[in-house]
């Protein structure tokens, strides 16, 4: 049989060596947990999930080869050997020369935005990510989304939805002029979209704009694996091309970029901020001592960032890139063969319930998404999360909720975690949901933090 036969099966390029128990709960017993987590997915105990798609921050499952890292870890305070083998790996993996290493990719946000953020200043980015928009807002900046249109609009089939809007740009910088305008800050992919791609033409043509006005560009490079697989599989020139030349050359576009290391790296801890200008670097340098540890270490024991450096590794691989797009993609094509409503086309790492079209019966205001998320637990044990009006967050001036035209459920896949079958059930479970979404009823917000608040806010349903 040739290896292309349409009777060829797929399968994880992986074997099972250790299992985690899962514990079955009945229904009676995901209602009391719910309600014990006042409707919110994040406030779930884990012991209470069966199946836990609330995100792939730092849940995914590491090789034997990382294992083994970890058994090879120089804790030593200063100099840590590992510090020079995560270096390294950063240097022939991405590119960049400069590396310093956080407990994880938010307080790389931090340290970076308050470096190169004055007040007043206007950051233009492919939408929002919610810690990275906050720390720009901590720093006194102000986000500005330049995406294009096509992202905002969950039933566009837009190859590469993540792409920058360069007339919004240039419309942006005629406004405000670019000595307001610090960076541009570029996520690969851009997770609020659904997981969505930036397309190397795209960048190409981002570069040059900003290279023509002065205007350097910083990556969230969070998902930027996933993002050359979409390259490589959507954009024509670059089939024959390895996701790992395709990672270099969207980092040769940018000045720097922060990581969560807990995605694409493949490890449970851990994130940095990579560099190219020297003195940016040491101030960033500087910094990390202050929040985080020394700079050879920056809050991560030295088996961590063994782990990380050799996860890094990995994560360009194409036989492990393929399965894990390949996992996500097969959960949305079988999750929409019901009719239930996603975002299109399926992105990188997670598949988004569009809950607006979903349960269209309740207004934004009644928190479609929260509902739903808890919905879907409560009917399987399937733990998912909210990205839509909760996430948003309220408007400083008027204190009204934002509301995205993006209402959406993430069902988010660790990596080489779950199983096939495991696809099943939670695409099973959404349909199950989906038969009785006339009934659903929304959500009342009865506490809600100031920052963030997606997190731990509290909710009772509205009988």
């Amino acid at each position: 049989m040739s290896e292309g036969s349409r009777r060829r099966s797929w399968a994880e390029p992986f074997k099972i060596k250790v299992v985690e128990p899962v514990r079955m709960t009945t229904h009676q017993e995901r209602r009391e947990a719910l309600d014990e987590a006042a409707w919110n997915t994040f406030l779930l105990k884990s012991r209470d999930v069966y199946i836990d798609l609330l995100t792939d921050s730092g849940t995914s499952a590491m090789s034997d080869h990382q294992w083994a890292g970890m058994m090879v870890g120089d804790e030593a305070y200063a100099g840590s050997e590992n510090f020079y083998h995560l270096e390294r790996a950063i240097q022939e993996t991405y590119g960049y020369p400069y590396m310093v290493p956080t407990h994880q990719g938010r307080a790389a946000e931090h340290i970076i935005s308050q470096i190169l953020i004055s007040d007043g200043d206007i950051i233009p980015g492919n939408m929002y990510f919610t810690t990275t928009k906050l720390h720009q807002e901590l720093a006194g900046g102000t986000f500005v989304d330049v995406i294009v249109d096509e992202a905002h609009d969950p039933e566009s089939e837009h190859p590469f939805k993540g792409n920058v809007d360069l007339n919004k740009l240039e419309a942006l910088v005629d406004e405000y002029g670019v000595d307001r305008i610090p960076f541009i800050s570029l996520a690969t992919t851009v997770n609020m979209a659904g997981g969505q791609p930036v397309s190397l033409e795209n960048i190409k043509e981002l570069h040059a704009f900003c290279s023509s006005h002065g205007i350097p560009i910083y990556l969230d490079k969070t998902r930027v694996a996933e993002n050359a697989y979409f390259i490589k599989e959507r954009e024509p020139g670059y089939s024959d091309t390895s996701v790992q030349e395709i990672v270099q050359e969207i980092c040769s576009y940018t000045e720097g970029a922060w990581m969560s290391a807990k995605k694409d790296a493949l490890v449970n801890i851990g994130g940095y901020l990579v560099l190219r200008d020297e003195e940016v670097f040491e101030q960033a340098r500087n910094m990390v001592v202050v929040y985080e540890g020394l700079h050879t270490y920056g809050g991560l024991a030295g088996r961590d960032m063994e782990a990380m450096a050799r996860g890094m590794v990995e994560s360009v691989d194409e036989e492990h890139i393929k399965a894990r797009v390949g996992q996500v993609i097969y959960l949305g094509n079988k999750i929409a063969s019901e009719g239930v409503p996603i975002v299109k086309p399926v992105g990188g790492h997670a598949v988004f319930l569009n809950a607006k079209a979903f349960l269209p019966h309740l207004d934004q205001e009644e928190y479609p998404a929260q509902r739903l998320a808890a919905e879907i637990y409560l009917e399987g044990g399937v733990r998912s999360m909210e990205r839509g009006i909760v996430s948003a967050g309220r408007d400083e001036k008027t204190g009204e909720n934002l509301r995205p035209n993006l209402e959406l459920v993430r069902l988010t896949l660790p990596r080489r975690v779950y199983t096939q079958a495991h696809m099943d059930v939670t695409a099973e479970t959404v349909w199950e949901v989906w038969d009785r979404r006339d009934s659903i009823k929304g959500l009342e917000m009865v506490y809600e933090p100031k920052y963030l608040r997606f997190f731990q806010a509290c909710f009772k349903p509205i009988e």
